[in-house]
């Protein structure tokens, strides 16, 4: 009767620790599973933060550069338009100058 309750007891022993240990086998398996499924969304946040932050400085560098060009252009006619003034001022003195007397 000993040798019976042995022998059950060891496989009941047995069957408890194989039991255990696939489990923890699983329980490991799906933590790595997890952690691959944490590591590809987390990699996904930081492309998208990237896509964000890429699309405001490219946005904010196209309206510098219009704006720069328009304050560019404004500034340039404005310049024309006062040497075209001071031209014909100059133009005049020298007239009055070269007129015969």
């Amino acid at each position: 009767m000993k040798k019976r309750f042995l022998g059950t007891a060891a496989l009941a022993s047995a069957l408890a620790f194989s039991v255990s240990f696939s489990s923890y086998a699983q329980d490991a398996a799906q933590d790595l599973k997890k952690a691959g499924h944490e590591t590809k969304e987390a990699a996904k946040d930081t492309g998208k933060g990237i896509e964000k932050g890429t699309k405001a400085g490219y946005e904010d560098t196209k309206k510098g550069t219009k704006a720069g060009y328009h304050k560019t252009k404004r500034g340039t006619k404005k310049v024309i338009h006062k040497t075209a003034s001071a031209t014909e001022h100059g133009a005049e003195k020298v007239e009055d100058k070269s007129a015969p007397k």
